[in-house]
This record gives C-alpha cells, structure tokens and sequence, in this order.
C-alpha cells in the first residue's frame, strides 16, 4: 500500500486552521500536521484589543480550537511553539526547531500549506524597544499589555496610528480609564477610507476626550520621569505616555517565503494564483502574506483580514483535495466600531479608483436615518456610493454613524460581489418595520439617487468643481443662518415656483439644501423649466464632511 499524503501547514490562526480543518472533512487518509511558533493555533486575534480593555473579561474565550481539539476532533497534529526555519523545495523538506527544547529536525511534505499571518510594523524610531511600548497581535501580546496596565498604574496612553486597531486599542485603553493620544501621519483617520468619510469619525474621538493629532508622526521615544515615556513628534510636540500601542499597520512575513524563492507579488505579499498555489506546485499559501485580486480594480494587493483568510484557506484545501474551487480575490468588506461609532466600508474608496487609474466612475451621497424618523431612537447614517457611470455597476461604498451602519454595507457588499449595478440597489427587497429600516431603504435611497444621476432626471454637479457654478441653496432660512456655501443664492424650496425670475438661464445651477432631498425636487422643477440645473449630492451635510475632510 502507497503511503498516505503528508500535509504540513506553517501557520495557524484563520488560513492556515481553516485549511488544515476543511481538508480533514474533505479526505480521511492524508497526515496533516500544524506548526505554529506561537502557544495557541487557533485564536480571535480581533478580539484582542476589547481583552485588553476588560470587555472580555477571560483569556479563554479567545482561543477558538486547541490543539487537543485539533487531534481528538479531526485527527490534526498541532505543533505549538515550533519556528520553521527553512523550505528545501528540491527534497520537499521542512526545517523546524522546538522552540521549548531547541531541537532541530526536518519534516518532508508531500504538499505544503503557508500561512504565515502578518507582522506588526516597527519602524526604526529611536528608542523604539523601550519598556512599556507594545504591538498587539497575540494573545501574550495583549497579556503583556494588561500586566503593563496593572503593574505600572498606566494612566496615559498613547497610540501609534489611527486605522483600525488604533481606533479599537484607544477605545478599550479609554474604557479602562486611561487618557488617550492618538498620532496619525496621514492627514485622517481611518487612512483606507476617503477622507471626508472619516471627519465625523474624528468628531467622535473628540467628542470623548481623545486627543487625536492628524498630520504628525512620532521622531523618537526616550525615557522619561517617573518611568514614563518621552515622545518627540515631527511637527516638534513632545507628549508624555505611561504606555505606548503601535499601530501603525503590518507587513506580510515573506520571509521564509522568499529564502525559499517563491515568487514575492510587488505589493509585498506571496504571489498565488486563483487556487491559493504558489510559483511552487506542491506549496499553496493563504492569509495576511499572500497577496490577492481586488475584485474591484483588479489590482493586486494585500489584505488582511480574518474573512479572506478563512476562505482562502478553505479553497486551498479544496485544491490539494482535487476540487475545482477558485478564490475570486478580496473586496476589502470591514467594519470598525470605537466611542459610539460604526465605520465600514466594501469594495473600492474614491482614492483607490484613483490609484488605479479608474475615471469612469460617479458617486452619491446621502445621509438618511438608520430607521425611519417618526420611531423613536432614529440615528443618521452618512454613506458614499461609487458606481461606474458606463452602467452603474457598483464599485465601493463607505458609511459611518451610530446604527445600522453594517447591515447596509453588507448588503451593498453582496451586490458588488454579484456584479450588480444600482439599478438592483433601488430594487433590494430589505426587511422593514419601524424600529429596524424604512419602506425605502437607505441601500434603496442610494440606488434611486444613482438611477436618476444615470437617467438624466437628476445630473451631479462635482463638489470638486464647487464655485464654478451658480450656487443655489433651497433650505429654511434658519438653516441657513446656521451656515451656507458662501455665495449661495437662497430661495426656499416652497418659494422656488414664484421666483424663477430671480436665476439665470443658461448657465449651469447647482442645487443643495440639508442633506438632499428637497435639493432633488429643486432640480426636477428647476430642468421641467428649461432650466440648467444639477444636483449637489448630500446637501450641505456633505459640504461640511468635505471641508473637515
């Protein structure tokens, strides 16, 4: 009898747990082993920074499958604590040493799974490896932290970074009674989202007391009294911290990868093909070191995030089982949540379309309530679609508020997924009762604004062209004594019938009111009569997100 398939994994966590699980359930006979440097092979990296905020109160709770549930359950051997060092590709041989007893040996595999996972950026900043400054992406990372917290009488935090883990660290670090800094080179928040998008998200942070520098980076770490931290920022501040979280982003380990010469994808990241197989046909790799398909752009790219990885992982097992399965690439669909807000986003941003090279596309925004507003309780969500002005396929969404938030961008993110167009946006048949939506959906809404954009009933004027037209604002007077567009000529909407004399012909109007409605009807009565008019998008809610932005 030949002997069974030898399956080695490098990696657990998401890709290389879920590869290793769904090829048990797929083929009984092969042997498959798990090496992982790391104490645990399957945990819940997301939920580190709320473990280290106390919201998880036990440790246990994050570790998903143990390595005695791996053998019992599909017959997996899990090496825990194992570095491997090397891949000789000729031989088909592992190099692992025991990272408990420093014993070297070679494991041969018939097929080899990478999944690697990323690791945090630290760059070289003076003083950079001073006690009492941290990255969190394992469980001992966060272990770490919490003792840190409790040891030194922590009471003020500093983080490194405003994307999601900064923005989820400093919430947690704050619900544990810290006062917080955040630092973020770029000029907002949240960097993957456009950045009108993410004004209200800095508002927020404020709004809870988080001293949120945009703009700046940190220069150098130095001790300073009382055990603190001295930190030196390029714009010449100098902020004192009892605890320092770096996140600043990760980097994909490629390392072991490209000692072995696999092919490494010029965004960083192992190049695969649509079967997760690498330049090698006996070694797959899944997870944060692969670089992937946007489904969007189609460019190559790195993402990670749990949800890919575990599909990733899923179709390499498919694979080496002699399934036909294929990875589609990734659309980028998450969501963060810190200080009451909800940020999410799928597909393509504004600025990503740009980097691409990407002209054909169109953009709406709206900002309805998260239910309808005569229940009690309703929440505005301000949400960005982009969608390809050709035929309307949708590109991307943003959306960021208090409510709801997610479950509209999963239901655009299935849309872009299905290749659907706005036109099916308008259409979606969505759950309705007071305290959950509106008979009109926001997703509706987005659809229906786009549909008329594309028919010709309601053409866009750009806000990037702003003051190049005739500006015409449509809001009560006590709306716009609060603030206009400066210039705007202001007739409300229930006057615009009468006054018609009062605007120019032939010469293009752009439209705004409050956040977009009435601007529509404004549009509609105003090209009925003969006049050039165009709608500003969003309104003056929009106007404000972009100025901020």
């Amino acid at each position: 009898m030949s002997q069974p398939r030898r399956i080695l994994v490098v990696g657990g966590v998401a890709g290389g747990a879920s590869a290793a699980a769904r090829l048990r359930r797929l083929d009984e006979t092969c042997e498959i082993v798990v090496f992982d440097r790391g104490p645990y092979v399957s945990f819940a990296n997301c939920g580190l920074p709320y473990y280290v905020g106390n919201v998880i109160l036990e440790e246990r709770k994050l570790l998903v499958a143990s390595a005695e549930l791996f053998q019992s359950r599909f017959a997996i051997g899990v090496r825990t604590e194992h570095d491997v060092t090397a891949i000789d590709r000729a031989r088909r041989v592992l190099t692992v040493t025991s990272l408990a007893t420093g014993e070297t040996r070679e494991e041969p595999y018939d097929v080899l799974v990478l999944a690697p996972g990323a690791a945090a950026i630290r760059p070289p900043i003076p003083g950079i490896d001073l006690p009492g400054i941290f990255s969190v992406r394992t469980i001992p990372d966060s272990r770490r932290v919490r003792a840190w917290i409790e040891g030194e009488n922590a009471k003020r935090a500093l983080v490194v970074g405003g994307g999601f883990i900064g923005l989820e660290m400093a919430e947690n670090l704050a619900h544990r009674g810290l006062s917080v800094t955040i630092v973020e080179k770029a000029d907002q928040l949240m960097p993957p989202f456009d950045a009108e998008m993410a004004a209200p998200i800095a508002d927020a942070l404020a709004s809870h007391g988080v001293d949120v520098r945009l703009g700046d980076g940190v220069t150098r770490f130095a001790p300073g009294r009382d055990g603190a931290l001295e930190v030196t920022t390029e714009r010449g501040a100098t902020l004192t911290a009892d605890i320092v979280i770096l996140a600043i982003g990760v980097r994909p380990e490629v390392s072991l990868a490209k000692a072995a010469g696999l092919t490494i994808g010029a965004s960083g990241g192992i190049a695969v093909n649509e079967s997760m197989r690498t330049s090698d046909p006996y070694i797959y790799a899944v997870g944060d070191a692969v670089e992937t398909l946007d489904a969007v752009t189609g460019a190559r790219q790195v993402v990670p995030l749990a949800g890919p990885a575990n599909r990733q992982g899923r179709v390499a097992a498919e694979a080496i089982a002699g399934r036909g399965t294929h990875f589609r690439g990734v659309q980028a669909t998450a969501v963060c949540g810190a200080f009451g807000m909800v940020m999410a986003s799928t597909g393509a941003s504004e600025k990503a379309l740009r980097r691409a090279g990407v002209d054909d596309y169109e953009k709406v925004y709206l900002h309805p309530g998260h239910h309808v507003g005569y229940f009690p309780g309703a929440k505005p969500i301000h949400l960005k679609v982009l969608f390809r002005k050709s035929d309307g396929r949708v590109l991307g969404a943003q959306a960021v508020g208090e409510e709801g938030v997610e479950k509209r961008i999963d239901v655009i993110a299935m849309a872009i997924q299905l290749g659907g167009t706005v036109h099916d946006l308008s259409e979606a048949e969505l759950c309705y009762a007071p305290q959950f939506g509106a008979a009109k959906d926001p997703v509706n809404l987005a659809g229906f604004i786009a549909e008329n954009a594309r028919n010709g009933d309601m053409p866009l004027a750009s806000w990037d062209k702003l003051g190049e037209a005739v500006v015409l604002d449509v809001r009560e007077p006590a709306e716009v004594e609060r603030g206009a567009i400066p210039g705007a000529i202001h007739i409300p909407l229930h006057d615009l019938r009468t006054r018609l004399g009062e605007l120019p012909r032939g010469v293009p109007i752009d439209v705004t009111c409050a956040v977009g409605q009435r601007g529509y009807f404004a549009v509609r009565l105003l090209r009925q009569n003969g006049f050039d008019a165009r709608h500003l998008s969003g309104g003056y809610q929009t106007y404000q997100t972009l100025r901020r932005g």
